[in-house]
């Protein structure tokens, strides 16, 4: 679907994708600033177990892609794209009103629901407009620079979290009511600094929601859905390396450097590797990631100090790069043009549910064996995953739109 802001053969990224790209900035300043204290707020302050947080997390993603799905379809039904994502970050800076009031783990989940819920909402109308504005030799670069301005959010929301706790002496809770002005700031952003394009007038839009349209998703599409599950069930939620930084050795006020250093990596690596996989390809980048990810689980699974647990960090870092951005582009790359929002949505629920399993197994598995046990089998979930993605990976090619 070509947009009014990108002529179609030119290699400049549209203005939209750029403020998509700040708008996703500023709700993960605000969301990391949450989440990076939240397994220490949940463990060390309400007796949560490493269980519970892996339910937590699992709960949460699978809430948000089942949003997605619907999401996606009604994007594709309207047309329209803009008015889902501002609803989508909207719920997600009211939920942030939620967590400083908490008392109790019920009101976590609660708060960590609606927030899921504002992610479901906004992801693929928001994935789905980058792919509507952004020419197809550029898809790579517009993908991956979205996700770069993502973790700059992320490298920033737990460095202000790092300053904030040593600050305020571990005042958690005040740290929570300050992560509320960047949400906001992000909400305005949106709404005023984007203007959604017109459809063109031989787009065929999806009338409604059929259990059929599924199979109008082509094979293509099928073939990335089922490599991005392989791969999201060997990758556990980032809780667990959060969890794991206390083993480490890291103080209370330091924990949030380990997402520092994972989105620093993430991010300086995200947008290049965009660029790459539009002269070189998708798939042999992700089969790289895949190996990347298993070096990781290695290093964690042994780690007892800090420079082995940093190294680490900074290889899942590089893990996430290399593989997120390239997922999404791949969807945009292989979905007919009328249903890239309907791509997205089955995209996403299908990993959120590998996602809930895979977490709840983590902490289960934490719990009985420690770390050490979780992130090996993370490892032998990886391996199992590259000799399937090997399998997959020569019949996963973009494929013309309908």
């Amino acid at each position: 679907m070509p947009a009014t802001d990108a002529a179609p053969k030119t290699s400049r990224i549209p203005r939209t994708v750029w403020v998509l790209g700040f708008v996703s900035l500023l709700m993960d300043v605000s969301s990391e600033m949450i989440q990076t204290l939240l397994p220490f707020y949940l463990v060390g302050v309400l007796g949560a177990s490493a269980t519970f947080v892996g339910f937590v997390e699992g709960l949460s993603v699978a809430i948000a892609t089942v949003t997605k799905l619907f999401s996606g379809v009604i994007s594709d039904i309207t047309t329209r794209r803009k008015p889902l994502a501002v609803l989508g970050y909207g719920l997600g800076a009211v939920s942030k009103l939620i967590f400083p009031l908490a008392t109790s783990t019920g009101w976590i989940v609660t708060a960590k629901a609606l927030d899921r819920v504002g992610k479901g909402i906004r992801g693929t109308p928001r994935d789905a407009l980058i792919a509507d504005v952004t020419p197809p030799e550029i898809r790579g670069a517009s993908f991956g620079l979205r996700k770069s301005l993502d973790t700059v959010g992320g490298f920033l929301g737990p460095l202000a979290a790092v300053g904030l706790m040593l600050a305020l002496n571990n005042d958690v809770l005040t740290i929570y009511w300050i992560a509320v002005v960047p949400a906001f700031l992000a909400i305005a952003l949106l709404v005023f600094g984007i203007r959604e394009p017109e459809a063109p007038p031989s787009a065929r839009p999806v009338k409604r929601f059929r259990l059929a349209n599924v199979v109008l998703l082509n094979r293509a599409v099928w073939l990335v859905i089922i490599a991005a599950c392989l791969l999201t069930a060997a990758r556990f939620s980032e809780a667990f390396l959060l969890l794991k930084s206390q083993e480490a050795g890291f103080a209370p006020a330091m924990i949030p450097l380990t997402m520092v250093i994972m989105h620093a990596v993430y991010g300086l690596t995200a947008y290049p590797v965009g660029r790459l996989s539009d002269r070189v390809g998708r798939t042999g980048l992700l089969v790289l990631s895949i190996l990347v990810l298993i070096a990781a689980y290695g290093v964690l699974a042994v780690a007892s100090g800090i420079t082995a647990f940093v190294l680490g960090i900074v290889l899942w870092g590089l893990h996430m790069g290399l593989s997120q951005g390239l997922l999404a582009t791949l969807i945009a790359d292989t979905a007919p043009a009328e249903m890239k929002g309907t791509a997205f949505g089955f995209f996403n629920l299908m990993t959120g549910l590998v996602v809930l399993i895979g977490n709840i197994a983590a902490g289960l598995i934490w719990d009985a064996y420690g770390s050490s046990a979780t992130f090996l089998t993370g490892a032998a979930l990886s391996v199992l995953a590259l000799c399937a993605f090997m399998m997959l990976r020569g019949r996963m090619r973009p494929a013309q739109s309908r």
